[in-house]
């Protein structure tokens, strides 16, 4: 399989940015999901699970390596009181590398074709603000995904062919890095969330995945050995 695309989505829950080469280190891609919003009253980090609006949005690293946001009309800020303004409840944007400790996220007990109910609070990893520490790299075919639009699964690697599924418990090599395979991705109401450029609310995408993929699309990795991977570059065995 070859690389046709790469992604990094440097704050959580936004649109991300697609790039043609990235380094690759133990936290994965450089620059994704290194910052995070969170509800000041709650001390929960926001998901677009909880607040869809996040993803009309987009994160996006400036050249001296700190983060910016574009707000959905356009402006472009890193001020906790115009993100505040933005999605109308107090909140801080926080790099991972000021967030130590336990990083709370929620998820809904039940996905209807109306609403979410019973929300769960959940622990994220540490490092990087990725929801598992069994994932710091995600992949995807295209055939897989078929007709989906790739963004709602949010991978940083996207495949041409198909068969990624059979990669889990081996070890890859993607440019000059390596990953280990660790296992197949869950997904949640995520994938049902409208985006910009048409994508709209659409809760088939979940009940489909659950019912002929048992829940699971896409396979997470761990970083073995940190290196540059490029668009166009095939997918090898590990070494």
């Amino acid at each position: 399989m070859r690389i046709a695309e790469l992604w990094r989505y440097p704050v959580k829950s936004l649109q991300g940015e697609r790039l043609a080469r990235a380094e690759v280190g133990t936290e994965g891609l450089a620059g994704d999901r290194q910052w995070a919003l969170f509800d000041v009253e709650s001390g929960l980090g926001l998901t677009a699970r909880r607040v869809p609006d996040l993803l009309f949005a987009a994160g996006r690293v400036r050249p001296d390596g700190q983060v910016e946001v574009v707000l959905p009309d356009g402006r472009v800020t890193a001020e906790d009181a115009v993100l505040s303004a933005w999605l109308g409840r107090p909140v801080t944007l926080r790099a991972a590398a000021d967030a130590p400790g336990d990083r709370r996220y929620e998820n809904p007990f039940e996905v209807g074709d109306d609403d979410e109910e019973g929300w769960n609070a959940f622990t994220g990893a540490r490092g990087a603000f990725h929801d598992s520490s069994r994932a710091r790299v995600s992949l995807v075919s295209t055939g897989t995904l078929g007709t989906w639009d790739r963004r709602r699964f949010r991978a940083n690697v996207v495949l041409d062919g198909e068969g990624e599924d059979a990669l889990v418990g081996t070890r890859v090599r993607v440019g000059d890095a390596e990953l280990d395979v660790v296992a197949p991705i869950p997904r949640c109401v995520m994938v049902t969330r409208p985006q910009p450029g048409g994508v709209g609310r659409d809760t088939s995408v979940l009940r489909t995945v659950h019912r002929e993929r048992g829940g699971m699309l896409a396979i997470g990795a761990l970083v073995v050995r940190p290196g540059t991977v490029a668009v166009g570059e095939e997918l090898g065995g590990g070494g």
